[in-house]
């Protein structure tokens, strides 16, 4: 399977960048920037990713963003992204950048987006690589928090073209940012959320009524809503699924269980991604490999998979 899809063009469309931080770069970052981690070395932090839920992953998540401090450190960890896209033949990617992570620290906003961008467009002009970035919100923060960061990022929005929603789920519905979102759209973003992971159908049907996204990023837990399945099926709304991430997670106890190809034999634009990769095994490829492996997914449902992901893209 991994042979016969290697040459299909495929699309990224859930990607968070600090969760491709691969434990020898981190390594490399906290070295360069003189930052003492809790783990001794590579190995130790690998075993450190044994999760029984989201929360606990985004404790390390966070722990670990904290070695990015330098315009130089954002560029490398893209490019090192980009790089594994193109081995993977990912010709499109739609990757989120947690400004929230990085400024409640103290990095300097444009440090971030800079050396993102930067890379991002080298990635274009070198590997062939189209791309559009996504500033998301972390929905554990106060919405007033999210009108910072928003303010924060207009002087550069030529760098971003669309917002969304991410971080812990449960307890933070879509509608605690209607607000915010509304004011990104009169911007002139675009609008994704993550919805469905680890909340119930309901926070769904709010991020599509309230928040008013393209798009819905997991959305897994839309199959105990049949009459959502029949709108995501109707609209055509699209559902960037990570299935890697979702047994990681502990969303589903066993790739054997996951519902992805059902969604997609009933007609629901589910597309694969890795969302984040260093933390939960593997990139697009090694996702499309792990439901072949645990659900027999056929070369027809894989190709269809693939023309999903080109089929939703938002940027162009």
């Amino acid at each position: 399977m991994y042979d016969c899809l290697i040459d299909v063009p495929k699309a990224e469309l859930h990607l968070h960048l600090e969760g491709s931080l691969e434990p020898e770069m981190l390594f490399a970052l906290a070295e360069r920037n003189s930052i003492a981690l809790p783990w001794p070395d590579v190995d130790s932090l690998r075993r450190a990713y044994a999760f029984n839920n989201l929360q606990e992953f985004l404790d390390l998540y966070y722990r670990g963003a904290d070695v990015l401090r330098t315009e130089q450190d954002f560029y490398d960890l893209t490019w090192a992204y980009m790089q594994k896209c193109a081995e993977q033949n990912v010709v499109h990617v739609e990757p989120f950048y947690d400004p929230q992570t990085h400024t409640d620290r103290g990095i300097p906003f444009e440090a971030a987006v800079i050396g993102i961008s930067t890379a991002l467009n080298d990635a274009r002009a070198q590997l062939g690589i189209s791309s559009g970035l996504i500033l998301s919100f972390l929905r554990h923060l106060p919405e007033e928090e999210a009108f910072k960061t928003l303010e924060q990022a207009l002087p550069y929005r030529d760098a971003f073209f669309a917002v969304g929603l991410d971080s812990s789920e449960v307890g933070h519905p879509p509608r605690k940012f209607q607000r915010v979102f509304d004011k990104a759209r009169a911007e002139g973003f675009l609008t994704v959320a993550h919805a469905g992971e680890e909340g119930p159908p309901e926070y769904i049907w709010e991020a599509l009524d309230l928040l008013k996204v393209s798009r819905i990023d997991h959305g897994v837990r839309a199959a105990e809503d049949p009459r959502l399945i029949e709108r995501l099926i109707d609209e055509q709304i699209p559902l960037t699924v990570c299935p890697l991430s979702n047994i990681k997670l502990c969303v589903f106890d066993d790739m054997s269980q996951h519902n992805i190809l059902d969604l997609l034999e009933r007609g629901v634009k589910v597309t694969v991604n890795s969302d984040d990769p260093a933390y939960f095994g593997g990139y697009v490829m090694e996702n499309f490999q792990a439901l072949h492996d645990s659900l027999g997914m056929t070369e027809k449902q894989a190709r269809q998979l693939a023309k999903n992901s080109m089929e939703a893209r938002l940027a162009r």
